[in-house]
């Protein structure tokens, strides 16, 4: 079975549901208060698997409730994490969450009092068994380090980046990956209002990659290793429901999309195809082409 490891977050989310987000001061009713496990490459894999990819996650939990919580629901959707950290400081991150009925958005407030994953605990991965692995660009030093001794022990095996948010030197990571994820939030930090720009603007930096940038309603676009460009338009539900976690979820489409040896057309209409799914329904579980 094909193997994927995915590195980086795993978090506790509270969510709420309410009826529209409520403006500065104001006092509303909840509606529903759900507790569950969340985090960006962890909900990547929880889709992986459930589209049939044997699934690893390497991050850090912490030996409480918390971090019970969060390891026992990646065990229930099959996730191995036996090369997990434990860390017997600080805290679970924590997202706390507010979904708007009217609209689907999601608006996070974001809690982090935990140790990034180490580059020593990754070293003592056998890297010889998968076949991909999915880096967070978060820990940018650590990744770095991580990155270039795959290249150095298995350069055969594909690496991805998912890019979200700006961080120092975070650039310095791009030459590293075959493919990599940018968000519609780092294009605008950087000035960018159309996701093509951004990865013309950004290719000279990785140009053995393909790259994606996903724009939310607007669709994603793609950016081939040999210069081609493409556009996908947003596959809307008939109602949104949820959008918390669509770009984890339209990552795993990329990943997907790769090991199921599709072009980067094929691969860019299956990545918005499970956003789509995923905006339509509450949570993870059961979300399918």
């Amino acid at each position: 079975m094909t193997v994927v490891l995915g590195i980086g977050n795993a978090t506790l989310d509270i969510i709420h549901l309410v009826d529209c987000y409520p403006d500065e001061n104001d006092e509303i009713r909840c509606y529903n208060r759900r507790l569950e496990r969340g985090g960006n490459t962890a909900n990547t894999l929880v889709v992986l698997s459930q589209l049939g990819l044997s699934c690893r996650w390497a991050g850090v939990l912490v030996d409480n409730a918390e971090g019970i919580l969060v390891a026992d629901d990646l065990t229930r959707h099959g996730i191995d994490i036996s090369a997990c950290e434990q860390s017997g400081a600080g805290s679970m991150p924590v997202s706390s969450v507010i979904i708007s009925r009217q609209t689907g958005s999601r608006t996070i407030t974001h809690f982090r009092d935990l140790p990034e994953y180490s580059f020593a605990a990754f070293s003592a991965i056998d890297l010889k068994p998968l076949d991909w692995l999915h880096f967070e660009g978060r820990n940018v030093v650590g990744v770095r380090q991580m990155l270039e001794r795959v290249r150095e022990i298995s350069p055969a095996t594909c690496c991805s980046l998912e890019i979200e948010k700006p961080r120092d030197e975070i650039e310095s990571l791009f030459p590293l990956a075959d493919v990599l994820m940018f968000s519609k939030s780092y294009a605008g930090t950087r000035g960018f209002t159309d996701p093509l720009a951004l990865l013309q603007s950004v290719s000279a930096d990785c140009s053995g990659a393909d790259l994606f940038c996903s724009w939310g309603d607007a669709g994603a676009a793609a950016l081939g290793r040999d210069g081609r460009e493409y556009r996908h338009p947003a596959v809307l539900p008939a109602k949104v429901i949820d959008t918390l976690g669509a770009g984890d979820t339209f990552n795993a489409g990329i990943i997907s999309g790769y090991l199921e040896a599709l072009n980067i057309e094929g691969i860019l209409a299956r990545a918005c195809l499970l956003a789509g799914n995923k905006c339509g329904q509450t949570g993870f579980d059961g979300l399918t082409l």
